[in-house]
Order: structure tokens, then sequence, then C-alpha cells
């Protein structure tokens, strides 16, 4: 069985605007999709390596986390960082094109607290939320 390359060797292209004239759309290319704003949020609190953003994505595969950060670092919003030479691990943090959405996952993580607020009845309101802590330096 043949493994896939490594990102450094064979880097991934980023997703497709459909609409090629559309900011939205060129918006959730770049950070649309199931992981994109988690692993974001997780990489504002310093940079990880690749084990370490699964377990906080959990429970994401590997195989969706490594496409997820290549398209990201495709983007120009992830930095891959390698700490030697191979295989040494490597460190994923983010770039400061990547640090300007802040605001946005921010905005994005109180609504969806909102929302999960609204949501959750019974036992289930007093549970802690996951991603719960801000982004953004208090002020």
């Amino acid at each position: 069985m043949r493994k896939n390359a490594p990102a450094g060797k064979h880097p991934r292209a980023a997703r497709p605007n459909p609409l090629a004239d559309c900011p939205l759309t060129a918006a959730f290319a770049a950070i649309g999709g199931k992981w994109k704003l988690t692993l974001i949020y997780w990489l504002a609190h310093g940079e990880l390596h690749f084990a370490g953003l699964r377990r906080r994505a959990a429970p994401i595969s590997p195989k969706v986390l490594a496409e997820q950060l290549r398209e990201l670092e495709a983007d120009g919003l992830v930095e891959r960082v390698p700490t030697g030479a191979s295989p040494a691990p490597v460190m994923y943090q983010l770039s400061r094109y990547g640090a300007a959405l802040l605001p946005l996952v921010e905005m994005v993580r109180v609504w969806g607290e909102e929302h999960l607020r609204r949501k959750r009845t019974g036992a289930a309101a007093g549970t802690p939320l996951a991603c719960a802590g801000s982004i953004l330096p208090a002020g």
C-alpha cells in the first residue's frame, strides 16, 4: 500500500471558488467546512503539532485533519513549521493573514454559544461547552 506524500513535497491546492467574483464564496472556499474554523480557533491559542490539534478537534480523522491543514496552508491561513530534519514533528501556527480571521471566528463562536443555549434543555443545559473560551484579548 502506498502512503500519501508529506505536505511539504506535494502541497495541496486551495479549494476552488465556485463563483469567481463572489466574496462570500471566496470566504467559504477558504474557511468553510466542518473543521476549519475549529482548527483556526485552537491555533489562535498557540502553535500546535498534528497530534495536539487532533486531540483538541476530536473526533476528526487523521486523513481529514491533514487535508484541512493543507487547504488552510494553501490559502495562506496556516503555516507549517518543521522542527528539524525529517521525520521530526511539524508545528502548525496561524499566519499573520490567518490571525486576521480571529475577530470573525470569535463572533461565530459567541453566536454558536448563544445558539447552543437556546437549544439546550434539562440536564444538558448545565453541561460545559467545548471551545467556550474567547480567543480575543479582554478589553
